[in-house]
């Protein structure tokens, strides 16, 4: 029996009223379990509306009583793990034990806003001239948007709204229609730890509900995790009509294997970066450049039979390694590029073609697959593949290595993998990229640091969470005051200088 799914607006649950739905499946059967409802610009402006008139009440609110309310949601969080974590495998497809730890890298999040108190402190310096103070504070930008992706749908989602309403904002979120579910819970969740009616909605939708978040004038703020080429039309659209845009989009992230690298902890590593959660995360690892032909060797050498024995099957199969990927069409695009590879000449070493499960015949499973001989003009190399292909690309030295890393279009993540300490120095500093691991294959930072890429990773310019976060949603505001005692009189027509007295 399919399940129709609904809206969340102003506290409660909404029937969709468009007509229009979209399919949610279980990527393990290939069935489709429930429908989604694509709302109308109509319905979105109703999201919009409960946010813009919940605005004053919850901005006006003192920090800590915002707080309070995000200490409830925690504490419901941690209660409701394995059931969020349950939901999102059904609908996403990854592990269990791949779903509960991306619930708990939101709940970070959420413990770092807690302490929205301290995070909100202003500067003051007084005796700026005499008798003049200088103060500044940080307010609410306003009603705030989050367009979250397919492959994280309870992490980003806690990565955006519990510090964006922790700084007094009201927000709307527009969650993956590939796996709503956990958004919707989200909210449910946040109404009963006590957030005011309003303060957090959730509509479901497609580009029409996207557009009309982007162009609503009472909308004052995007966030946006996804594709580059989403992410750059949201930032240039959302800009366009005036609002501060931060849109975090694709990488191809590298992973550099020096020749004195450990090499079981590098193996171990390249495994759980590469094919975990499929390969479906923007942090994945999916070109390998080893230096020297030797390390190049040894690395294929070893990878190959642990990704010969990676165990995939279905989120209810507690030994499942790896699970399906999320729709038909990203697993038919994934098989696009690598026919795209082999074509092309990569050595395809490991194929994960194929693979059939007895009972999951129509699941959209793909083995884990390696290219060896991987070059740069390839498609497989320049372009973000999403999936579990790992490229092998072999560079003459480390200069060779930096290099590649450097130029290529996406920087959001990188990583080396040495003993040397003056390489791995040298490297986090050269690296244009926005976050990089020595030894550390996924270098995502703890949540009072912010996340973020650089070049067409990254539209914007703020990262996520952390003190970037903060600064992302509130205002600074800057006052200079001097109170007139009756001893100084007299007009000034000129700006004041510290000198002054």
């Amino acid at each position: 029996m399919t399940q129709d799914l609904h809206h969340f607006i102003d506290g409660k649950k909404v029937k969709g009223n468009s007509g229009h739905f979209g399919d949610v499946y279980n990527p393990a059967t290939g069935e489709v379990t429930k429908r989604v409802p694509l709302a109308s610009a109509d319905e979105t402006r109703g999201a919009i509306a409960a946010a813009a008139a919940a605005l004053p009440a919850w901005a006006a609110t003192p920090p800590a009583k915002r707080a309070q309310v995000l200490f409830k949601f925690r504490d419901l969080i941690i209660k409701n793990t394995d059931k969020l974590a349950e939901l999102l495998s059904s609908e996403h497809g990854k592990t269990v034990p791949d779903a509960r730890g991306s619930v708990t890298r939101g709940l970070e999040v959420v413990e770092f806003a807690c302490g929205i108190p301290h995070l909100l402190k202003g500067e003051f310096s007084e005796g700026v001239a005499t008798g003049v103070d200088t103060y500044s504070m940080r307010q609410p930008v306003g009603v705030c948007v989050g367009i979250t992706p397919f492959n994280f749908p309870a992490m980003v989602p806690m990565w955006m709204f519990p510090v964006a309403i922790a700084c007094g904002n009201t927000f709307v979120l527009k969650p993956s229609e590939k796996d709503p579910s956990c958004g919707l819970m989200l909210a449910e969740l946040m109404m009963e730890a006590g957030l005011p009616k309003g303060c957090l909605n959730v509509v479901n939708g497609d580009k029409a509900a996207v557009d009309t978040l982007l162009t609503d004038p009472r909308v004052q703020a995007v966030s946006f995790v996804g594709s580059t080429k989403i992410g750059h039309y949201i930032y240039e659209t959302g800009c366009k009509h005036g609002k501060r845009v931060q849109a975090l989009c694709g990488a191809k992230n590298h992973m550099i294997v020096m020749p004195d690298a450990d090499m079981n902890q590098t193996i171990d590593a390249a495994m759980g970066a590469a094919y975990g959660s499929a390969g479906e995360r923007c942090m994945a690892i999916s070109v390998a450049v080893t230096v020297g032909e030797e390390t190049g060797d040894e690395f294929v050498r070893r990878m190959t039979p642990r990704i010969q024995s990676l165990k995939v099957g279905p989120y209810t199969d507690a030994q499942a390694e790896m699970g399906p990927i999320v729709t038909k069409e990203s697993h038919q695009r994934i098989l696009g590029y690598i026919a795209e590879g082999v074509a092309a000449g990569a050595e395809l070493v490991v194929d994960g073609r194929g693979i059939k499960l007895q009972g999951y015949e129509k699941g959209f499973f793909l083995g884990g697959c390696l290219f060896d001989r991987v070059t740069t003009e390839m498609s497989i190399y320049k372009e973000e593949i999403f999936g579990p292909v790992l490229n092998v690309v072999r560079a003459k030295d480390y200069e060779h290595a930096v290099k590649m890393v450097n130029e290529h279009e996406y920087g959001n993540g990188t990583a080396i993998f040495t003993r040397d300490g003056d390489a791995a120095r040298d490297f986090a500093s050269r690296a244009r990229i926005g976050m990089v691991g020595v030894n550390v294959p996924i270098p995502v930072p703890v949540a009072y640091h912010s996340f973020g890429g650089w070049k067409r990773s990254l539209f914007g310019d703020h990262f996520m969470h952390g003190m970037e976060g903060v600064r992302f949603y509130t205002r600074l505001k800057t006052i200079t005051a001097r109170w007139p005692s009756g001893i100084r009189t007299g007009a000034q027509f000129h700006f004041r200088s510290g000198a002054e007295h």
